[in-house]
């Protein structure tokens, strides 16, 4: 019989994954509808629907995989359906963190005051520059995640025999992912976007500590539209740095197996990347005056 934590992790599984599901596709529905017909969407939509679409791909990725996993482990831990698995589940991941990066980057540009000449281009060009990035984001994460398909390694387990030979034979292998790979992967994937990330929210909040001085310095107390705008882009991100983080943590204790299966440290590690989906639609909503009227009139209409 299960036990009670046991269930109540399931619990949370699958209720956060129905909220990460319905969250990201209302931020996804949201953006495409409410741009005006035969106007292309703008740079900030346009990522923030990106990595709506990229959670909800998680969310469903990771729900069959964990099911194949109870129930058709024969199957999923066979080379074919094991490595196609681990490619659907990490280019997902790595697409998130670059693309809340394209956020990030966004956010700085239109936020940070420039003076060198290629800088103020760049303003001027965010859009190209966001999509550029968009795309470079998918190929990277791509290119990282496809080498999964054959880095793998088997864990062999054999037997002794009691006869009188003394004969160790075979009783099977489970294949697991190979640590060079796991390791490159995760520094490409994982830390260099967690670093980006850092340093993006750093810059803001430099940005509007030099604002609000100036402020006090010409005795003016009114907030302007660019400090509003950059308060909720350090928001924003610091909450995203603060998940991602936790995400961060999580998947390297899982990678590297500190704990067993059974274990309830392995269930929260577990809960923990279930719930970044779910978590990152919340923030991204709050973060989005547009998104935030819209969720407001629906669920107070």
């Amino acid at each position: 019989m299960l036990s009670f934590f046991t269930v109540l992790s399931m619990a949370i599984l699958g209720m956060s994954t129905v909220t990460g599901i319905i969250t990201n596709i209302f931020i996804v529905a949201v953006n495409f509808y409410a741009r005006d017909p035969g106007v292309r969407m703008n740079a900030c939509d346009l990522v923030v629907c990106t990595l709506g679409l990229s959670n909800v791909v998680f969310l469903c990725t990771m729900t069959i995989n964990d099911f194949c996993t109870f129930m058709w482990s024969d199957g999923y831990f066979s080379d074919g359906i094991y490595s196609m698995f681990n490619v659907l589940i990490f280019f997902p991941i790595f697409s998130s963190f670059w693309f809340t990066v394209c956020l990030c980057v966004f956010y700085c540009i239109q936020i940070l005051i420039f003076t060198s000449p290629f800088f103020i281009k760049l303003k001027q060009n965010v859009a190209k520059v966001v999509h550029g990035l968009l795309v470079w984001s998918v190929l990277t994460s791509l290119v990282i995640s496809l080498p999964a398909a054959w880095s793998l390694d088997k864990e062999l387990s054999w037997n002794t025999t009691t006869d009188l030979t003394g004969n160790i034979t075979l009783v099977g292998g489970v294949p697991k992912l190979n640590l060079y790979y796991l390791l490159f992967s995760n520094i490409i994937g994982c830390t260099v976007p967690l670093l980006l990330v850092s340093i993006s929210n750093g810059l803001i909040i430099q940005s509007l500590c030099a604002h609000a001085k100036h402020m006090v310095q010409s005795s003016s107390s009114s907030s302007t539209p660019r400090s509003e705008a950059g308060l909720r882009a350090v928001k924003t991100v610091t909450l995203l740095l603060l998940l991602y983080i936790t995400f961060y943590v999580a998947e390297i204790l899982m990678f590297i197996d500190m704990f067993p299966p059974t274990s309830p440290w392995f269930c929260v590690c577990l809960i923990v990347i279930y719930l970044y989906s779910p978590t990152q639609s919340v923030i991204l909503i709050l973060g989005s005056p547009k998104l935030k009227t819209m969720s407001c009139k629906m669920l107070c209409p």
